[in-house]
C-alpha cells in the first residue's frame, strides 16, 4: 500500500535530499569517490540526491561522517 505524502511532506523530503546534497557537494568528491567514504555504493549516493531512499539511518550516517548532530542537520537555512 503506497503512502500519499502531503504538501508538507513532500516540502521535507525535497528539504532533505538538498542538504544532504549540499553536504556532499561541501567536500567537493564526487558521487563514486564520497560513496566509498560513507562505506555505501554510488547507485545509493545517486538515488538519495534524486530523492529516493534518504532514510533516518542514511541522514545519521551523514551527521556522523560530518561530525554534526541531527539538530545541527535540521538547524540548516533550508528547513527555515
Amino acid at each position: 500500500m503506497a503512502v500519499i505524502l502531503s504538501k508538507e511532506d513532500l516540502q521535507l523530503k525535497q528539504q532533505i535530499t538538498e542538504r544532504l546534497k549540499q553536504l556532499r557537494e561541501s567536500t567537493g568528491k564526487s558521487q563514486v569517490d564520497f560513496a566509498y567514504d560513507l562505506g555505501l555504493d554510488k547507485q545509493a549516493v545517486n538515488r538519495i540526491e534524486k530523492g529516493n531512499g534518504a532514510t533516518i539511518y542514511t541522514i545519521s550516517k551523514y551527521c556522523k561522517y560530518f561530525e554534526i548532530t541531527l539538530k545541527e542537520f535540521f538547524d540548516s537555512e533550508l528547513f527555515k
